[in-house]
């Protein structure tokens, strides 16, 4: 009897534990440190440039006025398949948040990163700032066609 209750009241103490809930996935904990630079930064040391169109085959591009549903589909299915394990949307991930890319990169630029990211992380001064940023996790080539980098690029002008 005496070996029954110790049991069941150890079972008890055990089953009793921490109320907390763990966290699932990917967390990044950032410094005090990088926390106060963020802060007085504005969260970011890479500047805004429209005028740098990046190293690459994209020598010149425009959008048209309204967007391609039809192409940017296809460049949001490309995206999930390809990009979502390091970008999101509107949030930073292991890489920046794609949300208002064209607000802050040419569209030359960004297609010759989806095109040519070794090359860009070697030479590009924001690329070379991206990556710094970004604890230098490289972006990896997906080796994607021009076709696909430019669906991509009417998708993240829906964002």
């Amino acid at each position: 009897m005496k070996y029954t209750l110790l049991l069941l009241s150890l079972f008890i103490l055990v089953s009793c534990g921490s109320k907390e809930e763990k966290k699932k996935g990917f967390e990044y904990n950032r410094t005090q440190k990088e926390i106060k630079k963020a802060n007085t930064t504005g969260g970011s040391e890479v500047p805004v440039d429209l005028s740098n169109k990046g190293i690459g085959p994209i020598k010149s591009m425009s959008f048209d006025d309204t967007i391609d549903q039809d192409l940017a589909s296809k460049g949001e299915a490309t995206f999930k398949q390809k990009c979502t394990a390091c970008h999101m949307p509107a949030r930073k991930l292991i890489g920046p948040a794609m949300s208002g890319i064209f607000e802050r990169r040419s569209p030359e630029w960004v297609m010759n990163m989806l095109l040519n990211p070794t090359e860009m992380l070697k030479q590009d001064p924001i690329a070379k700032a991206l990556l710094k940023e970004y604890n230098n996790v490289m972006m990896l080539n997906q080796n994607l066609s021009e076709e696909e980098a430019r669906a991509i690029s009417e998708y993240l002008r829906t964002l």
